[in-house]
């Protein structure tokens, strides 16, 4: 299971309280670790091209290290991200020159990961990211603007309405706290294990 989602639309907080609650094998993306992400924000006509190709590269190294390995303790695997987000930023902030070279490399290396068997994708609104991206307090982020948010959203979605071979759920979570109220993380979790019934993957608490 994969959970995705504009910037600070919960994907990390909804994914690690997902498998801490079923036992299920995390994986999550280190982003803070890519030096070009702070670059990017203050110039990214310079710093697009190796931020994705940076983040295309550590996405992929690590999903294939993860999904290849055989977790005895873990009844399934959820991921804060799904390697298609890559190819979805990129259609966004590249050249059509470097987003066609981008999109060669991504279709040779996303061929051998495989897809999830569901994508939840959390869907809320600009003014909401911006106040949950605010009160995180990264610094590199703070100068994200709700129009570049809204290419994001866009994006995710013309990519959604493109996979019918993929199950997604999109839920809209403008209000709801699942972090804070018990009983809207019960609600999304009811709404994610209706629809996560694939082989035998429906989650159900330890």
């Amino acid at each position: 299971m994969a959970i995705e989602g504009n910037i600070g639309a919960g994907k990390t907080s909804l994914a690690t309280m997902i498998s801490e609650k079923f036992n299920a094998r995390l994986i999550l993306e280190q982003f803070e670790d890519n030096s070009f992400l702070p670059k990017f924000y203050k110039d990214p006509e310079r710093y697009a091209f190796p931020l994705e190709l940076s983040f295309l590269a550590d996405r992929f190294q690590q999903l294939k290290k993860h999904l290849h390995s055989h977790d005895l303790f873990s009844s399934f695997t959820v991921a804060d991200y799904f390697i298609n987000k890559s190819l979805i930023f990129a259609r966004k902030t590249l050249s059509p020159d470097e987003f066609a070279l981008y999109q060669k490399l991504f279709s040779i290396m996303s061929l051998t990961l495989p897809r999830p068997d569901l994508l939840v994708y959390l869907y809320m609104n600009l003014t909401r990211l911006r106040d949950n991206i605010v009160s995180r307090g990264r610094p590199y982020e703070q100068s994200i603007t709700e129009e570049y948010l809204e290419k994001i959203q866009n994006s995710y979605l013309d990519f959604i309405r493109e996979q019918p071979n993929l199950r997604v759920i999109i839920i809209d979570t403008n209000k709801v706290d699942f972090v804070h109220n018990s009983l809207d993380f019960e609600l999304l979790l009811e709404i994610i294990s209706s629809n996560y019934d694939v082989g035998v993957h429906r989650i159900r608490a330890k």
